[in-house]
């Protein structure tokens, strides 16, 4: 193996230990919920988004748990991730009707831009399922931080049965690296992308500090389209143990229009 591909590994250790001992103290209390939201603020000055967009994506998260609960079965299991003003439901629903509703509410909610819904119609997941999901987030954040052509503070990262979503405001050249980076952690099943594309010009105002990214959205080229299933450039047999094979990557089901009336 290679000096790069001994130093990755190294980091990836690293990282995931300390993930892994962050899992076990979310499972034993709430403090890490406390914590996340202190970390949170921390990283509004790099975040792509406005300040005004961060505070109202978590208005929408708040309110659209609790409606999403109060109009549901007590058989649904729905998570809400909310970045620029675009929600994803993602989660078990025990029917197609529920599914629906659950869009229904989230759209009955001010300010929200658009929805993309993930929801399966299943039984609830496990616990196991849910704390191997936090497990799964977290390698992924951590595989993120790996690559200097990105930057994960720019990224969203959402698990649910071993699928990882992707959100954020990112060029499509990045949001390709980071999916396909995520698709070779361990146990991760698929990769589906919802985010929301950005010129490059636009990325590289807001890296260097000038106003953040307002919701707009570029149309990628034949160069940017998503690699489905490569081969990582370091090759199978300098994989570190804990990276799989790719993972197959996709795009998220249709954006809906949200109350807003638009669908960005």
């Amino acid at each position: 193996m290679s000096r790069n591909g001994m130093t990755r590994a190294l980091a990836r250790t690293t990282l995931t230990i300390g993930f892994a001992a962050s899992l076990c103290a979310s499972l034993q209390g709430c403090f890490l919920a406390l914590a996340g939201a202190a970390g949170g603020t921390a990283l509004v000055a790099t975040d792509r988004r406005t300040v005004g967009s961060q505070t109202e994506d978590r208005e929408i998260q708040v309110k659209a748990l609790s409606n999403v609960s109060s109009n549901l079965p007590d058989t649904a299991h729905v998570n809400v991730a909310v970045f620029n003003q675009r929600v994803l439901l993602t989660g078990e629903v025990p029917d197609e009707a529920s599914k629906q509703k659950a869009e229904s509410v989230v759209r009955g909610i001010p300010n929200v831009g658009s929805i993309v819904n993930e929801l399966s119609v299943q039984p609830a997941s496990s616990f196991s399922s849910r704390a191997n999901d936090s497990y799964l987030e977290g390698r992924v954040k951590s595989e993120l931080v790996l690559y200097k052509e990105i930057s994960a503070n720019n990224f969203k990262v959402v698990a649910e049965r071993g699928n990882i979503y992707l959100m954020g405001l990112v060029t499509q050249r990045e949001g390709n690296v980071a999916a396909n980076a995520s698709s070779t952690v361990s146990g991760v099943a698929q990769v589906v992308k919802c985010y929301q594309y950005i010129a490059p010009e636009q990325a590289m105002a807001s890296s260097s500090g000038n106003a953040p990214v307002s919701n707009a959205s570029v149309q990628g080229s034949a160069a940017d389209a998503p690699t489905v299933g490569a081969i990582p450039d370091s090759g199978v047999s300098s994989r570190p143990i804990d990276q799989q094979s790719p993972a197959p990557v996709m795009e998220s089901s249709p954006a809906h229009s949200g109350s807003t009336g638009a669908s960005m």
